[in-house]
């Protein structure tokens, strides 16, 4: 967004048209490591983000006072950029990227995005003038804490137990979907009779409605039980 801001500035084309072109390359960054359900999401995303920004840039802005646009515009974005993110999708290049460095590093979403964005906002600073650039920089620091907040830690991890007599067919569709372990722990005879099979897996929060909807396919009785994993450490066997 921000280098579509500046390029438009300087080449006099709508933002739009900057949004898709410079945003092809990440969307086929997200679908070789993401999948192709995220980069479908966010095309459509920015697509619509790209027609909104020609319908509703022309108009009279809300506030002329820099200050009220930093705090309020930043709030406003850093919802509706994690609402985005939340669901399985991206608005921009750069969100793209802070998820896969969310997801193998201690950084959360809003800050990579931050980050990543005081460069842009400082070359911002040579166009447009200091002054607009230290105010963008608030409104980018706003705009992180609010995705953080919206986005509730996109990849906080969850511990589920699933008990269930599928628990073979279930743990093998579990690996194939979500590329994650599973750990099965041997049922136990209680009074005379064995127990389902239980099974242990580590996701993401973003993946718990589609852990849900693959154990219903194969289980309608399962028992599962999701917590919330504040530290999950993975050792590597050599």
């Amino acid at each position: 967004m921000g280098i579509s801001i500046i390029s438009a500035h300087l080449f006099n084309i709508p933002i739009g048209v900057f949004l898709v072109l410079l945003n092809i390359p990440f969307i086929y960054l997200g679908y070789k490591k993401i999948g192709k359900s995220f980069a479908l999401y966010s095309s459509f995303g920015i697509v619509v983000l790209a027609l909104m920004t020609v319908a509703i840039h022309p108009t009279t802005a809300m506030t002329t006072e820099p200050i009220l646009a930093a705090m309020f515009g930043g709030a406003i974005v850093g919802v509706g950029v994690g609402l985005v993110i939340r669901y399985g999708g991206t608005l921009d290049g750069t969100e793209t990227i802070a998820i896969l460095i969310d997801k193998q590093t201690p950084f959360s979403v809003g800050e990579a995005i931050l980050f990543m964005n005081i460069f842009i906002l400082g070359a911002s600073g040579f166009v447009f003038g200091w002054d607009n650039a230290m105010f963008s920089m608030i409104a980018y620091y706003v705009a992180h804490k609010a995705i953080d907040v919206t986005v509730e830690g996109l990849d906080d991890s969850k511990s589920v137990w699933i008990v269930s007599k599928e628990y073979k067919i279930i743990g093998a569709a579990i690996q194939k979907e979500f590329g994650e372990k599973v750990t099965y722990v041997n049922g136990k005879k209680v009074d005379g009779m064995i127990s389902d099979g239980v099974m242990l897996v580590v996701i993401t929060r973003m993946q718990e409605m589609r852990l849900k909807a693959l154990v219903r396919k194969y289980d309608q009785r399962a028992f599962i039980v999701i917590n919330d994993a504040h530290e999950v450490i993975r050792t590597k066997l050599e």
